[in-house]
């Protein structure tokens, strides 16, 4: 009975959940949204595909936790090849002034890094390939989920 149930067990949702995975492209979500969290996910993906260049969307939740932490999101993001940042998801915070997802991005080491809105993401995808795809945070970045894969798919 355990064996059964072990060999049909398909994960826990949003941890290390893959999307897509096919010859050209590997889409991976995950709801990690903290520095150490998501330190283990993108280790994790880059130990299980190297070679594979490692492009992570990241969706910071809550204006606190991205200014308490842009530190440490800025090192881990940085582990990664291209790094692609959505706006902060406010869950039950208003805006804090001067903390935006821009505070990340300024303190990160790495050259392939950008800022965008879902919908710029949705169009930046569409015009890079992408071989090994993270989508991470805790906010409503799953909602984009079916477009992200659609594209990928239809990009051959």
């Amino acid at each position: 009975k355990i064996k059964s149930a072990v060999s049909s067990f398909q994960g826990v949702k949003r941890r290390f959940e893959y999307v897509l995975k096919n010859n050209r492209h590997i889409l991976i979500d995950d709801y990690a949204h903290h520095p150490e969290e998501l330190r283990a996910l993108i280790t994790s993906a880059k130990e299980l595909y190297p070679g594979k260049k490692c492009t992570i969307v990241f969706q910071p939740h809550l204006y606190s936790r991205t200014r308490d932490l842009a530190d440490g999101f800025a090192e881990v993001l940085a582990i990664a090849d291209e790094v692609v940042l959505l706006p902060i998801y406010p869950a039950r915070e208003l805006p804090v002034e001067g903390v935006n997802s821009e505070m990340i991005l300024s303190k990160m080491n790495i050259q392939q890094k950008i800022v965008v809105s879902k919908t710029g993401l949705l169009e930046l995808l569409k015009k890079n390939e992408t071989e090994l795809l993270i989508t991470a945070g805790a906010g409503d970045i799953d909602l984009l989920l079916a477009e992200i894969k659609s594209i990928l798919v239809n990009n051959n």
